[in-house]
Formats: C-alpha cells, structure tokens, sequence
C-alpha cells in the first residue's frame, strides 16, 4: 500500500511541476514592472493573431464568394 502512495504522490508532484505552478516556489508568469510585462504581453499574443487566418482557411471563408449578383463568363475571350 505504501509503494501506491508513494507512486501516487510522485505522480501528483511530476503534474504539479508541468502545469507552471508549483505551490513550494509560487513565481510569477509576467514581469512586475508595468513596461516589461506590456512588452511580455505582446510577445505571447502574437501567437493568438493566427487563429483567425486559420479559423477563416478551416471554413473557406477566404475563399470568392460563388454567389455573385452579376454573371461572369469565366472563358478566355
């Protein structure tokens, strides 16, 4: 039983350390000073800017509209 504990509790703290927040040593994700963690900010959400390109490409919103009000030929005139 106590082999069980013990692998249960080594599990608990190997999660605990890959989750970013560890209770023994609580630390900050961004910086205190308001310049440095604007700046810090910026860097992180430039990975969210995408998503919308990507949302749009999975639902072809990018595509031409096939719908439109006036008749093209299409052909080579």
């Amino acid at each position: 039983m106590r082999k069980h504990a013990l692998i249960g509790m080594l599990l608990v703290a190997a999660a605990m350390t890959q989750v970013g927040c560890f209770p023994l040593t609580i630390t900050p994700i961004f910086s205190s000073s308001p310049d440095i963690r604007a700046r810090q900010l910026v860097y992180v959400s430039e990975g969210y800017r995408q998503i919308t390109e990507i949302w749009e490409r999975i639902w072809f919103l990018d595509m031409p509209d096939t719908m439109t009000p006036y008749r093209t030929h299409g052909g080579v005139i």
